[in-house]
């Protein structure tokens, strides 16, 4: 069996908190108990654990990363690349990340995340859509946090967000300079502040070029994986009102709307161009290679981290909001619009 920081202080005759302060490199330790110490721990070839490294401190180095169990799949990797982003930013300060997940339907008293209870973090970034119960529980413990992709209008805290709006106009901008004025819009889950500000994205553009949305926005799905894209863009066809381009609110929901066009033999781009917003892997893997905005995923997870860690450091609740620019990625499935 490993030594333990008790055997270290049984050897040095010292207490564990003696232990720990030699361990943490602090000046309030005399030389000889210092020497005898470091001594113990040469014998034994004890290798001090991260806990034992925070009695002295307080801290743990830990960070908390919560997401919602539907946002971290294989299906929908947006949010595994934020939270890549936080692990590599994390490692450069000598943090660790703590993932988890906790159910759309959260019950504090079934659903807290075990860190929570512990109190085994010293701050917490959440991404993406989360309950609001949770943001409280977080907010009365005095933690540090950072939201990612997510907002609401009645909790100050720090977030770090998508330029959304921004992004769905470059998409709209590059199809209009394509010769299209029949655009549609298809998304689900509008109660999502990303998505919604995509949607008024899209509906300012429109509106400043002097084109139509009627009849061209499709937001009732709940979700937005594959099978809500698929579901809205036939519901498209239902209404009846034509159209000769797509901006979906992301590219799962994307690839949902090419399987509907294929199946009514509808050629893309030369009928109907698309495009998606994330810029994930599937944007690579569908054919034709699918347009999209490019949000830089990693970099939401890196500066997340360097916000929990500077209110961790200052010991004070931050209140910092940083947007991030979207940026258009142009491939194969976007082209002029027919007869243009």
């Amino acid at each position: 069996m490993s030594p333990t920081i008790k055997d270290v202080a049984k050897k040095a005759s010292v207490s564990l908190s003696t232990v720990s302060l030699v361990i943490n490199g602090k000046s309030n330790v005399r030389d000889e108990t210092r020497k005898k110490v470091e001594a113990a721990i040469s014998d034994l070839g004890f290798h001090p654990r991260r806990a034992a490294r925070g009695l002295a401190s307080n801290k743990t180095n830990n960070i908390g990363f919560i997401l919602t169990e539907d946002h971290f799949s294989r299906a929908e990797p947006f949010y595994t690349k934020i939270f890549l982003g936080t692990e590599f930013e994390a490692r450069k300060y000598n943090y660790y990340i703590l993932l988890t997940t906790v159910p759309k339907k959260f019950n504090e008293n079934l659903h807290l995340p075990r860190f929570l209870l512990e109190r085994n973090v010293d701050g917490v970034i959440l991404a993406g859509k989360v309950p609001t119960k949770l943001i409280d529980i977080i907010q009365k413990a005095n933690l540090p946090l950072i939201l990612i992709d997510y907002s609401t209008p009645t909790h100050k805290t720090s977030k770090v967000l998508i330029d959304n709006h921004q992004g769905t106009s470059l998409a709209v901008e590059h199809l209009i300079q394509n010769g299209h004025s029949k655009i549609a819009f298809i998304g689900g889950e509008i109660s999502h502040p990303s998505i919604c500000e995509r949607l008024r994205g899209y509906e300012e553009t429109m509106h400043k070029s002097n084109l139509s949305t009627s009849n061209l926005i499709f937001c009732n799905e709940p979700n937005t994986d594959v099978n809500n894209g698929y579901e809205a863009t036939c519901s498209l066809f239902k209404k009846g009102s034509p159209f000769t381009a797509i901006v979906a609110s992301n590219d799962t929901v994307a690839t949902g709307a090419m399987r509907c066009l294929r199946e009514k033999n509808i050629n893309i781009p030369q009928d109907v161009s698309i495009i998606g917003f994330d810029d994930i892997e599937v944007c690579l893997q569908v054919e034709p290679r699918l347009s999209t905005i490019k949000v830089f995923k990693e970099e939401l997870g890196a500066i997340a981290v360097r916000r929990a860690i500077d209110g961790i450091e200052s010991k004070t609740l931050l209140l910092e909001k940083t947007i991030i620019p979207a940026e258009l990625v142009i491939r194969e499935s976007t082209g002029r619009a027919p007869n243009s």
